[in-house]
């Protein structure tokens, strides 16, 4: 490291030990363990798309960036635990939706609440420094129209 680091320099550190800070703080695993979805993020983000309604094979694989027949893995893993089901697709009987049960919307519910519960270590801040904290990303965050 120089003695006197660059903007840029000191920027790519920062944004190093973000990335850092939220990986390491990532509830994957506590998700994984509480909704029974084994291994993958997929399963978690797929239900939680599902949300906003039903969707089809496809749009779930664009959705997560993944090829159609590991799409159907995940949806075929998400109907064995009672969280998805397909039905018939109004305008193409060759398709199927994939749409949440009622426990996978409890499933959503609940990773909704995980997500959103602040890391210990954020939680511990002082008040100031968590207030701080909160304009500096306010400043990186764009304004709606930006």
């Amino acid at each position: 490291m120089t003695a006197n680091p660059s903007k840029d320099e000191t920027a790519a550190r920062v944004w190093s030990a973000l990335q850092a800070f939220v990986e390491s703080h990532h509830p994957r695993k506590e998700l994984q363990e509480i909704l029974g979805l084994g291994r993958g993020l997929g399963r978690v983000k797929t239900i939680l798309k599902l949300v906003s309604g039903p969707a089809t094979l496809r749009d779930i694989a664009e959705f997560l960036g993944v090829d159609a027949p590991y799409a159907t893995v995940i949806v075929n893993k998400l109907e064995d635990v009672g969280f998805v089901e397909r039905t018939a697709h109004p305008d193409d009987d060759r398709r199927k939706l994939v749409q949440l049960t009622p426990a996978g919307r409890e499933a959503a519910r609940l990773a909704d609440r995980i997500y959103a519960r602040p890391p210990k270590a954020l939680a511990s801040l002082a008040p100031d420094d968590i207030a701080n904290l909160e304009v500096l990303l306010a400043k990186l965050t764009p304004k709606a129209g930006d």
